[in-house]
């Protein structure tokens, strides 16, 4: 590991220690390897999470725009109908047309965290499984 600053924390390389540790019937390199795998497990659910963040944040801005957009044009509308039931129903109408708009924009940002957030979670989940059967081996080996 090269070190990053004249912090002694941050210049600490767990392998050298380890490796300097001979422990009969422990294979520490594997055991590094091993954790070195999960440490890129977590940096890439992190990376998908951090993007799929940053997907519903632009959504959320697109969504905000669209909403200012059509405000201005609803305003637009209500001012040109004639007679006050026409701008009843005009303003009915608009309010619908709002209100599904909103469900459907809700819908679409629930299910990009959702999948933003399996995504992450399956990478999670493999290398907890892939980590089990490592030490599953590592017992079948020490055995041996």
């Amino acid at each position: 590991m090269a070190k990053i600053s004249g912090n002694p924390f941050l210049e600490f390389d767990p392998s050298k220690l380890m490796g300097d540790l001979k422990v009969p019937g422990v294979d520490v390199e594997s055991i590094i390897a091993s954790q070195r795998r999960n440490i890129e497990a977590v940096t890439a659910a992190n990376q998908l999470a951090f993007e799929g963040f940053q997907a519903i944040v632009r959504r959320q801005a697109e969504v905000l725009r669209t909403v200012a957009e059509d405000v201005n044009r609803a305003v637009g509308e209500l001012s040109a109908a004639g007679t006050p039931e026409e701008k009843a129903a005009k303003q009915a109408d608009l309010v619908k047309a709002a209100f599904e708009k909103s469900l459907s924009n809700i819908r679409e940002l629930s299910e990009m965290i959702a999948k933003s957030n399996t995504e992450a979670a399956e990478i999670l989940t493999k290398r907890v499984s892939d980590s089990l059967d490592e030490v599953k081996a590592a017992i079948a080996k020490a055995k041996a």
